[in-house]
């Protein structure tokens, strides 16, 4: 969307909502608004498409905080008269010079407002008298971004997997190929723009660029519609796309399929797909950044004599050893066993060893350990036993 698009639309003038209201009322608004003009509702009604699209274009840039302030400050810049040219003209006052704006000196012309350079805001907005040079060709708009979500086991995430996604969204019109037009007819160039989706407009000293309304910008017109999208070049049907997760995938990532959103209407350039993943906990592994994660209860007696233990990994087992006198947390590191990283090397699987100790004992593992606790010397406690005597 250019930033005379938003000089020149209301958006809040479109969802019916007033300046300040909140980002739940502009929701409500929207939805609203969606559901009354949803193509879908009304497959015979251009109008209530024109509605559902400029709805949509509102909804978008005041349901993000930092695009609503940057809207929010052009339009009151703008319409504060800090553009206004002086009404004498040539003949006497000041010359209107964009760079006043934004400070002047050197660079000036690169300064930034609300997101966008100064250079490009006037550019795209005055030419011939303004000096702003030609319009620049819009074309068909760019598909929206799709988004889906995607739930992952645990070993497919931390080794990669492709597995098929099947959406229902917007896709490319079968019939006519993305263009609108029916069937052996094509879209002719625009006789109003020819082509370039752009049209001058005086107005007193300004000459003023903006979207071709005979149109809407694209630069073509379709004669003749396809009667399966009925010209915008896209339908809503199923379609199944083969995923690939690479190894090490985490949960709550994003990844980022280029041009396989909604297509561009009438041959626009597809959006892209956003496929969030979910990954499912596994029964025994955790994870931590790069490496894998698993608790091994050992007995008492492995502990204090020390064994060798063995343990499982994602893909077979690996023994370890715990040294005698071993106590009960601490944790065995079990190299290149966990997630594969990009440059191939690996994390490792952490094994934290907790030493169990047994609720009931037999009459003769009682009387075996009451005799190791008689030839094994006590735990040293005498800084405790000194505070304890302070304290009394």
């Amino acid at each position: 969307m250019s930033s005379k698009d938003w000089l020149e639309k209301d958006f809040y003038a479109v969802l019916g909502v007033d300046k300040s209201a909140s980002s739940d009322d502009i929701k409500k608004a929207y939805r609203k608004l969606a559901r009354e003009s949803h193509p879908d509702h009304n497959p015979d009604d251009p109008k209530a498409e024109e509605r559902f699209k400029a709805a949509s274009e509102a909804y978008n840039v005041l349901s993000d905080d930092k695009r609503r302030r940057e809207y929010d400050e052009m339009r009151t810049l703008f319409g504060s008269g800090a553009f206004r040219r002086n009404a004498r003209g040539a003949g006497g006052g000041v010359p209107f010079d964009v760079s006043d704006l934004f400070g002047g000196g050197a660079g000036a012309g690169d300064r930034r407002f609300g997101g966008f350079n100064a250079s490009d805001l006037f550019g795209s907005m005055f030419s011939g008298g303004g000096g702003g040079g030609p319009a620049r060709p819009r074309g068909p708009a760019r598909g929206r971004d799709v988004e889906a979500e995607v739930a992952l086991d645990f070993p497919d995430a931390v080794r990669g997997v492709t597995l098929p996604l099947t959406l229902r969204a917007p896709g490319v019109c079968d019939t006519c190929h993305g263009d609108g037009a029916k069937p052996g007819t094509r879209p002719v160039t625009c006789a109003q723009c020819h082509g370039s989706g752009m049209v001058n407009r005086n107005q007193g000293s300004f000459s003023f660029a903006e979207p071709c309304r005979n149109c809407q910008g694209v630069g073509t017109i379709v004669e003749e519609k396809c009667p399966e999208c009925r010209g915008t070049g896209g339908v809503t049907k199923t379609r199944t796309l083969n995923v690939r997760f690479p190894a090490g995938v985490a949960d709550g990532q994003k990844i980022r399929l280029a041009g396989r959103g909604e297509p561009g209407e009438r041959g626009g350039p597809a959006g892209d797909l956003f496929v969030h993943v979910k990954v499912r906990p596994d029964d025994l592994f955790g994870r931590s950044g790069d490496d894998l994660t698993l608790t091994v209860p050992i007995t008492f007696a492995e502990a204090t004599l020390g064994t060798d233990l063995r343990v499982p990994t994602l893909d077979g087992a690996v023994t370890l050893r715990v040294p005698p006198g071993t106590p009960g947390g601490r944790v065995l590191r079990a190299r290149g066993k966990g997630v594969v990283r990009r440059d191939g090397q690996a994390g490792d699987l952490l094994v934290t060893l907790d030493v169990v100790v047994p609720a009931r004992l037999s009459d003769e593992a009682r009387a075996a350990l009451k005799e190791f606790a008689a030839h094994t010397p006590a735990a040293a406690r005498e800084h405790l036993d000194a505070r304890v005597r302070r304290i009394s």
